[in-house]
């Protein structure tokens, strides 16, 4: 569960984080780095998708928190990728995206990546 967002701070299941990250349904990976810093591509959902698919249920969702600005743009790429794999691709600014990942998690296999500074 998310606790808390601000601009560069998050908490997650009681610890915080500075870094960029992905949720999984099983667990928190900070440094979450794109290809290209402000704009996420095929590859990066592609790593996302993948790897929180490899548990007991496929990846429902993927919410991409675009930052406290909404300055990472999800490119077109990005999004047919997902489509294909059947997995829906949310996209909002992060403080949104954290109350989505909060009330979607419970009762969906869900990832979220999130952007916490611009």
């Amino acid at each position: 569960m998310i606790e808390a967002y601000e601009f560069g701070r998050i908490v997650v299941n009681g610890r915080a984080y500075t870094s960029d990250l992905i949720i999984f349904p099983d667990r928190v990976e900070a440094g979450w780095q794109r290809k290209e810093g402000h704009a996420l591509r095929r590859e990066d959902v592609s790593a996302v998708v993948r790897v929180g698919s490899k548990g007991k249920e496929k990846l429902e969702v993927l919410i991409v928190g675009t930052g406290k600005y909404g300055v990472l743009k999800v490119l077109p790429e990005a999004r047919e990728f997902a489509e294909t794999e059947g997995v829906e691709l949310i996209a909002e600014p992060t403080a949104r995206a954290c109350e989505t990942y909060n009330r979607l998690s419970k009762s969906k296999k869900v990832a979220a990546a999130l952007h916490l500074t611009c």
